[in-house]
C-alpha cells in the first residue's frame, strides 16, 4: 500500500470510530449504562457465546473466526489468557464443582475440556459434528451440547463420557434446562419448533410449532412461567405458556437476535442484535414491551447477563467501528 493510501486508510479509520463512538453513547437516563470495554486484542472474525467462572470473576469469550477462547479478568477489566488452537468454539460453559471449563467446537464437533485455574488441556469429547451450545446441569452433574444434524450429548461432570443422548428433528441452537419440571426446552429454528424433552430420560416428550423463522435464542421467564422465544425473521419475541407451550403474547425486536436473558430482580428481558443493539422489555402482566433500544456495534449479537454480578456482558467483534472488545453494562433500576 502506497503512503498516501495509508494516510487515507487511517483517516477513514478515524472518521468511523469517531461515528461509532458517538452513536453508541447510551443516553443518560436508559435503563443500561456502559460501564467499561476491555479491548481482546488482535481477535478476528465472528465471536460466539461466552460463560463466566464466578469465584476468579473471569469470563471466558469463545472467538469462533480466530480458533481461541479468550479469558478476561472482570476484576482487573483485562485479558489475561487466550486458549488456541480451537475449531471454531461456539459454545463454553464452566463447570465449577469439577473447576473444568468445556468448549465446543463446531469445526471437528468436539467438545475439548481445560482446566479452570491454568487452562491447561484435560481431554476431549468427539461428538462427531456442529459441536455448539453448552448448558451445565448442576443438579445432575452433568454437560449437555447441542450438536449435528440433531442431537442433544449428555456429558458426566467427573468422568466425561457421554452418557446418554437424546435425538432431534434438527440442529439445535439455544435451549433452556428447567430444573423445576426436568424438562428441555430446544430451538429448532430449521424446522420451526421447540421441542420438549425430558431431563432423566433423555426422550422428546413433544413439539411446539412456532408461526415465525430464526428461532435462535430462548429464556425461561421462572416467575411468570413463561418460555420467552426470539426470532429473527421477521425479528421479534415469542411468548410461550411454560406448561404447554400456547403462544400468548409477542413483542417487537431489533434485528439478528442472538442472545436473550431474563433479569428477574428488574422484571425485564434483554436482548442483543447483530443489528447493533440491545433491546430492553419490561415485563407488564402477560405482555412485554420495550422500554428502550441500547446501541452498540453492528455485529454486536452474543451477550452474557450475570446475574450474581449484575451486569449486561456484549461481544463486540472487530470492524471498521473499532477492535473487538467486551462491553460491560451496569443495569439501571
Amino acid at each position: 500500500m502506497s503512503h498516501w493510501l495509508r494516510k487515507l486508510a487511517v483517516a477513514l479509520a478515524g472518521i468511523v470510530l469517531s461515528g461509532a463512538a458517538t452513536s453508541a453513547r447510551p443516553e443518560e437516563n436508559s435503563p443500561l449504562q456502559l460501564e467499561a470495554k476491555i479491548l481482546l486484542g488482535h481477535v478476528r472474525g465472528r465471536i460466539d457465546h461466552m460463560a463466566v467462572d464466578l469465584k476468579r470473576q473471569r469470563l471466558f469469550v469463545a472467538e469462533l473466526g480466530n480458533d481461541s477462547v479468550g479469558v478476561v479478568d472482570l476484576a482487573s477489566r483485562s485479558v489475561i489468557h487466550t486458549i488456541s488452537g480451537l475449531n471454531e468454539p461456539q459454545g463454553v460453559a464452566y463447570e465449577p464443582s469439577t473447576d473444568m471449563l468445556f468448549v465446543a467446537n463446531a469445526r471437528d464437533g468436539s467438545v475439548k475440556v481445560f482446566d479452570g485455574n491454568d487452562y491447561k488441556a484435560k481431554g476431549q469429547i468427539e461428538l462427531g459434528s456442529d459441536a455448539d451450545n453448552i448448558r451445565i446441569d448442576a443438579a445432575a452433574q452433568r454437560v449437555i451440547v447441542g450438536y449435528g444434524d440433531g442431537a442433544l450429548a449428555y456429558l458426566d461432570v467427573t468422568t466425561r463420557n457421554k452418557v446418554q443422548n437424546t435425538p432431534l428433528k434438527a440442529h439445535p441452537e439455544s435451549f433452556q434446562p428447567d430444573p423445576d419440571t426436568n424438562r428441555i426446552f430446544v430451538n429448532l429454528p430449521n424446522v420451526r419448533a421447540v421441542a420438549v424433552v425430558d431431563g432423566k430420560s433423555g426422550k422428546q416428550l413433544t413439539s411446539w410449532p412456532v408461526d415465525r423463522g430464526g428461532n435462535y435464542a430462548m429464556a425461561i421467564d421462572r416467575e411468570r412461567n413463561r418460555l420467552l422465544v426470539a426470532f429473527r425473521s421477521p425479528p421479534g419475541l415469542g411468548v410461550l405458556e411454560l406448561a404447554d407451550g400456547k403462544s400468548i403474547g409477542t413483542a417487537d425486536t431489533c434485528g439478528d437476535v442472538d442472545d436473550l436473558f431474563v433479569d428477574a430482580r428488574r422484571k425485564r428481558v434483554y436482548v442483543s442484535c447483530g443489528q447493533g443493539y440491545v433491546d430492553v422489555l419490561e415485563a407488564n402482566g402477560v405482555a412485554y414491551q420495550r422500554i428502550s433500544r441500547v446501541p452498540t456495534v453492528a455485529g454486536a449479537r452474543t451477550s452474557l447477563f450475570i446475574p450474581e454480578m449484575d451486569r449486561l456482558i456484549v461481544a463486540v467483534r472487530e470492524s471498521f467501528a473499532g477492535p473487538a472488545a467486551i462491553w460491560i453494562f451496569r443495569p439501571v433500576a
